[in-house]
This record gives C-alpha cells, structure tokens and sequence, in this order.
C-alpha cells in the first residue's frame, strides 16, 4: 500500500522502515502511528521478509508524540480518546506480537515515544549521535503507553528514575540502561545494522518464528507451565525441514537452504 508519513523499502529478505517527517523530527502522530503499525504488520505477514529495520529520516529518529496533536486533545470526546489511544497501544503490541525481528537503527534523538519504540525492538542499534529519555513528565504527561517495554529493559528502580527526572542521556549511557544493545559512529550505522539484519536473517525463519514466540508467551507464565510449553515448540522444531536442512548443511559444509517450515 502507499504510505505518506513513512518509507517502506524491501531489500532483498529485509524490510526497512523510516519515520519520514524529518521537518518535524518525526514524531508519532495519529497517521503515522498507523500506518507504522501496518507497515509492521505488512512485513511481518510476508513469508518472504525475515528481518524489519525501523529508523528516521533526517536528523533524528522520532521525538514522540506530537504537540499538535495533543492540542487537539483537549477539545475531544473520552470515547474518541480511548480509541484513538488503542491505536497508539496496537503499535507497541506488535513488539510481542510479531515474529519477524524488529532491528531499531537510532539515528538521532528517540525521545518520550521515540525511546519507546526503541525499546520494544528486539535488537536496538545506536548513532553516537543517539539521544534517548522518558521528557513527558515535562510535558504535563505520563509514558503510559511504553513504559511496559522501558520498564523490561531497564528495570524497575532505574525506569522510576528515568520517569521522574525526565533527563536525556546519550547512546553510551542508554546502552550502559540495555536500552541499546550497540553504538556505532554516525557513518557507520546504516551498514552495521543491515549487517546485523542479514545475519539474523540468515537464520532459519522457523527457528527465529519460534524464539520470539517461546520468549514472549513464556514470560508472564507459570514456570513448570512454561516448561511444557516450550515442550511443545521443541516437538515443532525437531521434526522441521529446516533442522533436517540446517543439521544436513553443517555436516556437509555448504550454506543451508532453509524452507521456513
């Protein structure tokens, strides 16, 4: 589908896809939450597609939510902000919900939801040039929405801190908070995360498909349920085409030719 507010580009098995209003440093409006949730979900349903790149056009990577937008909240309706909220919530969902790898490329400043989409990425890659924080509170508003996926990355104590104080820091410190998992220099990011897109996506897309289930359903459940779980996508996995393939390939020391099934 044709897109206004976002890039969808398909290189080869990886889909990048770049927040495009770098005018107003790309934040989180109502179309452009939108049409990232189905840009998602459009790549995701491709079996053709095994890794998905987010990142921002311009200078930086996404400023959050939009102050327009907040403007014309004050004059709607509680029916027409929750479900207007829901749309907002549907996009932070799709962290766990999808199971094509979601590789964040930081290219700049990722603030209030901005930090949010980092953080329900699976891998995150940074700019030095990478400015992260929660800076709602300084706006009057709460990170409802993200602060799940801030809150499973740095933990309870530190996301406290990082709510109420509102402070920025830099993509070293955020690495030092495993909100980022890698800092690079600004000229270097764009190849080191589609080289980390091609290794994931080297993998068998099955073998991807089934890590991202068992590590999301798994985390809120019982841990002997967990374990019969997990049972049970073991059974999957061992009598897949592509564990036959992938042990086949190692013995004979060729690249497998996965199936994804």
């Amino acid at each position: 589908m044709a897109y206004e507010t976002i890039l969808y580009e398909e290189i080869e098995n990886v889909v990048k896809i770049t927040l495009n209003l770098p005018e107003m440093r790309n934040p989180l409006t109502q179309d452009s939450t939108r049409e990232l949730t189905l840009a998602i979900r459009e790549a995701d349903q491709n079996p053709e597609i095994r890794a998905i790149i987010l990142t921002g056009a311009g200078s930086a990577f996404s400023a959050g939510g939009n102050l327009n937008d907040f403007k014309k909240n004050f004059e709607k309706t509680a029916p027409e902000h929750y479900f207007e909220g829901r749309e907002s919530t549907e996009l932070f969902k799709l962290g766990a919900e999808v199971t094509t790898p979601l590789i964040a490329s930081v290219n700049g400043p990722a603030l209030g939801g901005g930090t949010g989409l980092v953080a329900m990425c699976h891998i995150a890659i940074a700019s030095t040039e990478a400015k992260l924080g929660l800076t709602e509170l300084r706006l009057g508003l709460v990170p409802f929405v993200i602060m799940p996926w801030v809150r499973r990355a740095v933990g309870d104590r530190k996301m406290m801190e990082l709510m109420l104080t509102a402070e920025i820091f830099t993509a070293e410190q955020a690495k030092e908070l495993n909100l980022v998992h890698r800092v690079v220099k600004p000229d270097e990011l764009e190849a080191e995360t589609m080289k980390l897109a091609r290794q994931v996506a080297s993998f068998s897309p099955l073998a991807v498909k089934l890590s991202l289930d068992a590590f999301f359903t798994t985390e809120q459940m019982d841990l002997l349920k967990s374990f019969d779980y997990l049972t049970t996508l073991r059974l999957v996995s061992f009598m897949s085409e592509d564990l036959k393939e992938g042990a086949s390939a190692f013995l004979e020391k060729r690249q497998p030719n996965w199936a994804g099934k």
